[in-house]
């Protein structure tokens, strides 16, 4: 699904733990991190797509994180033009997302990057909140920018104090 743009719209997540680090994953086969990421289906809402994307990549449930809060409006990034893919219709030249915040009520243990038939990432960890800026490929870093600028507040102002009791895994 590409809009009259030529973007396609997207979710990304930024996953948290109760000490404010981020979940960061390495992509299968390559030396390249980033935050779990997908395409939003017709008709499915971007929570829809979110809980599955996050599901589909991480293994996590709805009932392993909680949601702390989106960006307010879709943020954007063009595609170089080497990963332009020229011959599929529609063209896409990149991508609009719509970032959530979540937060991991669920132990480490619930992470299983082996949960589908194709992985996306073989490894993940926790880094702390700006590490992701200068590990991500070179055209995402604005997108990343705007959404870890946007969100940090939301990180900030929540207490886990205030938290349900800590989850475990079923």
């Amino acid at each position: 699904m590409i809009d009259q743009e030529g973007y396609r719209p997207n979710v990304g997540i930024i996953l948290t733990n109760e000490q404010g680090r981020l979940f960061w994953a390495r992509r299968v086969g390559q030396n390249s991190w980033q935050f779990p990421q997908g395409g939003i289906n017709e008709r499915e809402s971007t929570e829809e797509a979110m809980f599955r994307e996050l599901n589909e990549e991480t293994g996590l449930l709805p009932k392993h994180v909680e949601i702390i809060g989106t960006t307010r409006h879709w943020l954007r990034y063009d595609l170089p033009s080497r990963y332009i893919r020229r011959h599929c219709r529609p063209l896409c030249i990149g991508q609009k997302q719509i970032w959530f915040m979540l937060r991991l009520v669920g132990d480490d243990d619930c992470v299983d990057l082996s949960c589908c038939d194709k992985p996306e990432f073989d490894e993940w960890c926790w880094v702390d909140y700006w590490h992701p800026m200068s590990q991500v490929i070179f055209f995402k870093r604005q997108v990343y920018h705007q959404a870890l600028k946007e969100l940090a507040p939301l990180l900030s102002s929540h207490d886990p104090a205030d938290n349900r009791a800590y989850k475990k895994c079923f």
